[in-house]
């Protein structure tokens, strides 16, 4: 048999390894050895094997994962989404399906706290069913809106897979990291568009919370909405663009003096910014001029917003403005979730040995798999398969959309059965030869995989999303949960078309940051 024709048998008993519920890892480490020896001899994949399992652990960007993961696990234990879901509900308790917007935003901010999706399902499930069932809300639409919005930490960065595919498709993090920004926020417009819609079109899936549960307000919560989030808003804009042009022209050079003093300007100005609107809420409040002051659930929402989006933006801004390395970043977010958890009240003895456990279990879980995964590509493409099947589809003179089109496919459906990780780490490298022959950018198809598998979360039969949802909302029918879901797979279905269609979805922020 040919080394070509022993790879595709490899795959073979590898897929259906995986499908009987083999531990994934171990198969992988074990068919490599034995079709490696097969193929091209035991020596070479004893050299082989050794070889692989050294790059992996010299790959300082994978250091990160734990520490993003230990950051996620702290800011879960914080409370804080709590507390910012509460006052979203409230701000926006008269408008219709205010608690499906709710749950969509907190879920887009937590998405950048944690990339875990298991933990961002079970939190929006256990603190909006309750509340949802109290207000009449529909549970197909409910459920919809948790369990896609749980998915958005697998896309928007700082993602753990993102992370993991860096290294795989030999792309900068950083690159990804920009390129899944404005994808991220498309999508979770679109699930906020979509359920919007719905209600305006039948209010009874959403209904207006009930007249005693709303907030004491000025009554004028539009112009209240203007006091409090888009000045802030706008003034911190400007007060960036004016610090970030102050700092290039008076602070030049990369050295750790200029970086330090950088970062001690924006500090500045941005404190200086916070007394001011301080200083203009106390001054609304004590005189309240016509009658009009801004309610206390703004100062709710800042207080559960701010933390976790200052320590995201800390953490990957500075990766992005390449002040530190996706490593770097990782170590200073998990730092600030410690001592905001520490803040809160929220850090004991026994909770921080229960965050030091789940990070090692999670990352020993995903790193040994970017072992084992890394050998068993290596033996796959030793073997030549890659360049048979590269060739094949060469061969038929397909474009680049058809191709894409194929690949998604074929990613989609490996969804079902599999998780991320194995799909990244054995079937991407797969393809790579494919994607360099046909000029595909490997950042854009990074974050089309990315997209992919978020849908993968939400299609039926496994759909982990669901039985995540199920296990903290138990008078929720699965039938329920899968028709809520099976909505928002197709919007993001639609998404993915987008951003097939549109590569600039992706690719400007990079090149705008970049400049490539």
């Amino acid at each position: 048999m040919s080394p070509e024709a022993i790879g595709f048998v490899m795959i073979a008993i590898m897929l259906l390894a995986i499908f009987v519920g083999f531990p994934i890892s171990f198969t992988l480490i074990f068919l490599g050895l034995v079709f490696g020896a097969w193929g091209f001899g035991p020596k070479l994949v004893v050299y082989l094997m050794t070889l692989q399992f050294n790059n992996v652990m010299l790959e300082q960007t994978l250091a990160a994962v734990p520490l993003f993961i230990f950051m996620g696990i702290l800011m879960e234990q914080a409370g804080l989404m709590e507390r910012l879901f509460r006052a979203v509900q409230l701000v926006l308790s008269s408008t219709r399906g205010a608690l499906y917007i709710a749950v969509l935003f907190v879920s887009t901010i937590f998405a950048a706290a944690t990339g875990i999706v298991g933990a961002s399902v079970t939190i929006l499930g256990i603190m909006a069913a309750k509340t949802m069932n109290r207000s009449g809300y529909d549970v197909k639409l409910a459920a919809g809106t948790i369990t896609a919005g749980g998915t958005l930490g697998i896309l928007i960065p700082p993602s753990i897979m993102l992370v993991v595919m860096g290294p795989v498709l030999e792309v900068p993090v950083t690159d990804l990291f920009a390129a899944a920004i404005v994808p991220g926020i498309l999508l979770a417009c679109l699930y906020t568009a979509y359920s919007l819609i719905r209600c305006g079109l039948n209010p009874a899936l959403g209904p207006p919370l009930p007249e005693d549960e709303r907030p004491e307000t000025s009554g004028s919560m539009w112009l209240e909405f203007v006091a409090a989030i888009v000045v802030p808003v706008a003034l911190f804009i400007g007060m960036t663009m004016a610090v970030h042009t102050f700092v290039a022209s008076v602070i030049p050079g990369e050295g750790l003096l200029s970086r330090l003093l950088g970062l001690a300007a924006y500090l500045a100005a941005y404190a200086a910014l916070a007394h001011a609107m301080i200083t203009a809420h106390r001054w609304l409040e004590a005189n309240r001029p016509g009658g009009f002051y801004v309610s206390e659930v703004w100062t709710e929402f800042y207080l559960g917003l701010v933390p976790p989006a200052l320590l995201v933006a800390f953490a990957l801004g500075s990766i992005l403005l390449g002040w530190a390395t996706p490593t770097e970043g990782a170590a200073c977010g998990a730092f600030g979730a410690l001592l905001m958890t520490l803040g809160y009240g929220k850090m004991t003895p026994a909770r921080f040995q229960e965050a030091l456990v789940k990070t090692l279990e999670i990352s020993v879980l995903i790193l040994f798999l970017v072992a084992a995964s890394n050998f068993f590509g290596a033996v796959f493409s030793r073997l030549g398969t890659p360049t048979m099947l590269t060739n094949a589809l060469l061969s038929f003179d397909l474009s680049q959309i058809e191709v894409l089109i194929i690949v998604m496919a074929l990613i989609f459906i490996l969804g079902w059965p599999l998780e991320w990780v194995p799909i990244v780490l054995i079937i991407v490298p797969i393809l790579i030869p494919l994607l360099d022959k046909m000029g595909i950018n490997l950042t854009w198809f990074g974050i089309l995989v990315a997209v992919n598998l978020q849908t993968a979360w939400l299609s039926p039969p496994v759909a982990l999303s669901a039985y995540f949802l199920k296990g903290v909302v138990p008078d929720w029918d699965l039938k329920d949960i899968y028709l809520g879901m099976m909505q928002f797979m197709v919007i993001q279905l639609i998404g993915l078309a987008l951003i097939m269609l549109f590569p600039q979805i992706v690719l400007w922020l990079p090149g705008y940051m970049y400049g490539e």
